[in-house]
């Protein structure tokens, strides 16, 4: 392929002998990868179930190589949430971030999702997801992938790191920024982003990285863990911006990252000042593994966790009717829902987070799990809500095999026969599911299926 010459000789410069062994990975095809959505289905499940040439990434627990010819995003699996198509080395940052039970979690460049869907994953439920993205077509793009993958824990927002950072000030237990960048690491993959690359990109981008890193660092707690990230090879959006918070904020370190054989370490010495701590930054190279070019950067905060409390929330006071007729609907739903969690803006119905207290002035698409709509005195369950259920969370399902024509008339929005399929109940409400993977609603009539599925996703 053709790369900029000025960016040739930038890479000749760092890499010197390694340099011909580089070029040549640019001759070589790009790699295919998606990762599994721990939340909702095993790796080894998905493993027994999954139609496709898969081989395992090997520094990703949950991260495959497919071939070009399975076309998974064509799959009923995928519109099931069941994984999440990634490049293999951009699975990395959102793996080497501890994540538990609990966590307050920030992904603050979060769009269209890679690593706010594992993240969230890791949560299982418990603990809040604060994810952002300054873009609000990007953050829209990012929406519904979380709710694709049953995200109900999630603060979604657009805005600019300084306003958030008003708002969370050593708020979060663990932070990823995976910064926006030059795009180095990813012209094998795409072409076009090196044909708009520039000599002067790498320093406008590192300007914009060392404020939004700085800004991030206002909102880790003490004794809570920062992943930094790039898809760059630019010394000065890497080991530049990690050097500058270091040398800003006394209370940051750098820890070691989980490794693996193909891992390179950082470089200090390709930057003025550079410290011997970079050398536990981790760089991905297209010569030396399989997937395109990565940098990684842990850093800790120092101090003692926290205990904090849960922030107090005004009660949300259901009227009379309406809490009858949500719980009439939710009698037959065994996933626990707090009606004191939730609330009703505009005829639309909100299991909102319980960990986030009262935040003001921030614009959200989402707090919490969106779950309907009511309908002149009923209620109408929303898409986000199937695909947080499991299949034996509701009471009437109709599951059907990933072949099953029906499936793919499903996701294209069609009405459909269900007379041979089981079903507890033979009309209202039924959770569509494929080989036991919640997909949408569907309402049953006479036998046969009224399309639920969310217009916006419907296979083209």
């Amino acid at each position: 392929m053709n790369l900029p010459e000025k960016f040739t000789e930038k890479m000749r410069g760092l890499l010197q002998e390694e340099y011909e062994a580089f070029l040549e990975s640019y001759e070589q095809g790009r790699n295919f990868g998606l990762r599994v959505n721990t939340a909702k289905i095993s790796v080894e499940e998905f493993q027994k179930i999954a139609p496709f040439h898969l081989r395992p990434i090997p520094w990703v627990k949950n991260g495959f190589y497919y071939e070009e010819q399975d076309r998974p995003a064509r799959h009923p699996f995928y519109y099931a949430g069941l994984y999440y198509l990634q490049e293999p080395s951009a699975m990395t940052p959102a793996s080497r971030l501890e994540v538990k039970h609990g966590d307050k979690v920030l992904d603050l460049c979060a769009a269209p999702g890679g690593k706010a869907t594992e993240l969230g994953a890791k949560l299982e439920g418990d603990g809040l997801l604060v994810a952002n993205d300054i873009s609000a077509s990007r953050a829209r793009a990012l929406l519904k992938n979380i709710e694709v993958f049953g995200i109900d824990n999630v603060f979604l927002i657009n805005e600019v790191p300084s306003k958030i950072s008003e708002q969370f000030e050593e708020f979060f237990d663990k932070i990823l920024v995976d910064a926006p960048c030059s795009g180095e690491g990813m012209f094998r993959k795409d072409p076009d982003v090196a044909k708009v690359w520039s000599e002067e990109k790498p320093l406008e981008c590192a300007r914009q990285q060392k404020e939004i890193i700085m800004q991030a660092a206002k909102m880790l707690a003490p004794g809570g863990k920062l992943l930094y990230s790039t898809c760059t090879f630019s010394p000065e959006e890497n080991e530049g911006v990690i050097q500058y918070l270091l040398d800003q904020r006394e209370d940051f370190s750098l820890e070691e990252i989980e490794g693996y054989e193909g891992f390179s370490c950082g470089r200090p010495d390709w930057i003025s000042g550079g410290c011997e701590q970079l050398k536990k930054c981790v760089r991905i190279w297209p010569h030396k593994m399989a997937g395109e070019g990565h940098f990684m950067a842990l850093l800790k905060k120092a101090g003692t966790p926290g205990e904090q409390s849960t922030p107090k929330r005004k009660k949300m006071l259901l009227a009379k009717e309406e809490k009858k007729v949500l719980e009439e609907f939710f009698r037959d739903v065994s996933k626990p829902f707090d009606f004191n969690q939730i609330e009703i803006r505009k005829e639309q119905v909100y299991q909102v987070t319980k960990l986030l207290g009262e935040r003001r002035g921030i614009p959200f698409l989402r707090n919490g799990l969106y779950l309907g709509e009511m309908k002149k005195g009923r209620f109408e369950p929303s898409q986000s809500l199937a695909m947080a259920l499991k299949k034996e969370e509701y009471d009437s399902v109709l599951d059907f095999h990933f072949d099953d024509a029906r499936v793919e008339k499903y996701l294209r929005g069609e009405t459909i026969e269900t007379e041979d399929v089981e079903s507890k109940r033979k009309k209202g409400w039924q959770l569509v599911c494929v080989d036991g993977y919640p997909l949408g609603w569907g309402k049953l009539v006479n036998g046969v299926l009224k399309n639920k599925y969310h217009s916006g996703w419907r296979m083209k």
